[in-house]
């Protein structure tokens, strides 16, 4: 299908206590991966596949985030910054950032996701079905060791870093439709607001599940840090 979003809403407002104190004077998304800071590397991921304007949401440490755009010139593309309370929670975050885009389908995503997903098979199973929300759905990945044991009582081997191929989880990546403003609270959780309304209301949520050639990963601490610095000198993105 020969589609492009153009538009995408990236949420990078938090505070990123769990990469305490790398985040003590800077928002979580400006903390560095391979010597730059997390949102540069989001924002070169969609910029190769064509995205021209962004959505910044921004709460803590928001001046930071200004500045660094501001010194980028904006990366070559068009920037708007929506402000939301650092309690107002994704809902907030997501509905006021949604009122600076005019695209009916956007892009929208959390700043501490990286991965290689093809863009554009993303796109296109959106407009294919013509949901309200697509979200990227990625098997469970556990970041634990795994317990081989015989008859659960001898331990025969240990595996860390396990796929779960049964077990699907949220990527925080979506393709939005502008109706999810009629679905989205003033505060709170959107994954526990409207997320759980669209899915209970029959096709107006799909799934897009990424190839066993697409990864991600989500960067909560600073382990995670280590493993996102791997995944993009992996990818080819360093």
């Amino acid at each position: 299908m020969d589609f492009k979003i153009q538009t995408a809403v990236i949420i990078a407002g938090g505070a990123g206590t769990r990469l305490w104190p790398l985040t003590e004077n800077k928002p979580k998304t400006m903390v560095d991966v391979c010597g730059k800071p997390m949102i540069y590397w989001i924002v070169q991921w969609l910029k190769s596949y064509g995205v021209n304007h962004l959505v910044v949401g921004v709460a803590y440490k928001k001046e930071v985030i200004f500045d660094y755009f501001k010194k980028s010139n904006n990366f070559g593309l068009t920037v708007d910054f929506s402000e939301h309370t650092v309690d107002g929670g994704t809902a907030e975050a997501f509905r006021l950032a949604i009122k600076h885009v005019k695209d009916e389908n956007f892009i929208a995503m959390n700043s501490d996701e990286f991965t290689n997903m093809d863009l554009p098979k993303f796109m296109d199973k959106h407009m294919t079905y013509k949901p309200i929300i697509t979200m990227a759905l990625s098997p469970l990945y556990v970041r634990l060791s795994v317990v081989e044991s015989k008859n659960k009582h001898n331990i025969t081997g240990f595996t860390y870093g396990k796929k779960v191929p049964e077990v699907l989880v949220s990527c925080g990546i979506y393709i939005f439709n502008r109706k999810i403003l009629n679905y989205i609270p003033e505060t709170g959780s959107i994954e526990d607001s409207a997320f759980k309304k669209l899915a209970a209301d029959g096709d107006k949520m799909i799934a897009y599940l990424m190839d066993s050639n697409e990864e991600w990963v989500s960067v909560n601490n600073q382990k995670e840090l280590k493993e996102a610095e791997e995944k993009l000198k992996e990818w080819g993105m360093v």
